[in-house]
């Protein structure tokens, strides 16, 4: 089933389909039920179709991808920080992958279908109920992703959990050094309110929900992993200076996946 699976990713007609499907469904919660406000989409208009990488904060497992997938194929017909009419989905745009938990996209038939759009799936190296305890970075993973940028555009989540400023993973910064590619910051707001934690389902309607992208970012790629990955947290605004005053996250909060 998994190399079934691997197959039909990367025919474009089955991921263009998912997107369709994904999208129709989609749509009315981003625009009708909840408010979805988009900036900085011209900075994106004219960016390579390859070695693009965009990292982003993380609310919730699937409305965040689905959102920038929206964004994305709306780019495409020539929209500008809206998405309108989606006709888009009748041609999408699905030269993108994203990074997901491979726990969490093979939790059921709808999240293996959703994989279909372009799934990146990774091994959570911190997670508890891992057969084995594994430290650092899982290569295999990091090369699925190095793959992918270089024919396409790719969405990670530094933080691997949606536990906001949460510490980032050391992966995207190793990435980085790697394959040097535009890296563009997405902010995103609003979702972990109106959207239960998977993203499927309603917590609060009529909630404004906001994705910002940000420039592509001037990045030394010779800096050392560590500069990278704070300079990368600041920009998606998960560091520890845009940490309100009122948080305080314990240990446990921030290493438990949420």
């Amino acid at each position: 089933m998994d190399k079934l699976i691997e197959k039909l990713k990367r025919v474009r007609l089955v991921r263009a389909f998912v997107y369709a499907l994904v999208g129709s469904f989609s749509y009315p919660g981003f625009v009708w039920v909840n408010k979805l406000k988009i900036s900085g989409t011209e900075h994106i208009e004219k960016l390579p179709k390859e070695n693009v990488l965009y990292v982003c904060n993380h609310q919730t497992y699937f409305a965040d991808v689905i959102a920038l997938l929206h964004i994305f194929c709306a780019v495409k017909w020539g929209k500008r920080n809206k998405l309108g009419v989606p006709y888009y989905l009748l041609n999408p745009f699905t030269n993108v992958h994203f990074v997901g938990a491979e726990k969490t996209l093979k939790s059921s038939w709808l999240t293996r279908l959703f994989s279909l759009a372009g799934a990146i799936t990774v091994k959570r190296t911190w997670n508890p109920d891992a057969n084995e305890a594994r430290k650092g970075l899982d290569t295999s993973d990091v090369r699925k992703t190095e793959r992918a940028l270089l024919s396409s555009w790719v969405i990670t989540f530094p933080q691997g959990t949606t536990t906001p400023f949460a510490p980032g993973r050391k992966g995207t910064a190793h990435i980085i050094k790697h394959t040097k590619p535009v890296v563009v910051p997405v902010v995103i707001k609003g979702f972990n309110i109106a959207f239960d934690k998977k993203g499927l389902r309603f917590r609060k309607k009529g909630t404004q929900l906001s994705v910002s992208f940000k420039e592509p970012m001037t990045i030394d790629y010779e800096a050392p992993s560590e500069k990278i990955l704070a300079d990368i947290m600041d920009a998606i605004e998960q560091s520890k200076s845009f940490m309100p005053q009122t948080t305080s996250l314990s240990d446990d909060a921030i290493k438990k996946d949420s």
